[in-house]
């Protein structure tokens, strides 16, 4: 197995988006709420804020950096009562996690639903990936709070991947 170290550029380019587009809406936006003394933040990240995976350095510096985002943000929002919140989806099927499925049955004997049941669903307890439909119900709890009761925190969408 090669260790997941990409050219800078590669790195950077998944920096920006995962990271420094968060950062880039949230500085566009708080001004707004701040001022109209409405609104939140809600972040997409993943399980990956808290779970390693391998070939994933990048995007796992993203994840772990969106963490802190949402926290140092929650905390300076809070005096204007702007809830900052992450919600931090398993393995959705999406188009980037169908590509990774023949990137990682390149390994040595695993066929491509291999790497779906032993490898993005094998900590989960019903082996079924999360759903876009599951995260927008999370977006909505969020969303729908009128109080700043939940801010600061992190919801795991995963079909207890990550139960502790």
């Amino acid at each position: 197995m090669m260790l997941d170290f990409r050219s800078v550029a590669d790195w950077k380019e998944i920096l920006a988006i995962h990271l420094e587009g968060a950062f880039l809406a949230t500085k566009a936006c708080l001004p707004h709420m701040q001022k109209s003394g409405r609104g939140g933040t809600i972040y997409t990240d993943s399980v990956h804020f808290n779970e390693a995976s391998v070939l994933k350095s990048a995007y796992m510096t993203a994840k772990h950096g969106l963490m802190g985002l949402c926290k140092t943000v929650a905390k300076e929002g809070g005096k204007y009562r702007i809830p900052v919140n992450l919600i931090c989806p398993g393995f959705v099927r999406t188009a980037l996690v169908k590509r990774q499925i023949p990137e990682q049955v390149r390994a040595p004997n695993l066929s491509a639903e291999d790497v779906v049941r032993k490898v993005m669903l094998k900590d989960t307890l019903d082996r079924e990936f999360t759903t876009v439909q599951d995260v927008a119900q999370v977006a909505l709890l969020f969303a729908g709070l009128e109080t700043n009761s939940l801010t600061g925190q992190s919801l795991v969408v995963c079909h207890g991947w990550l139960m502790q």
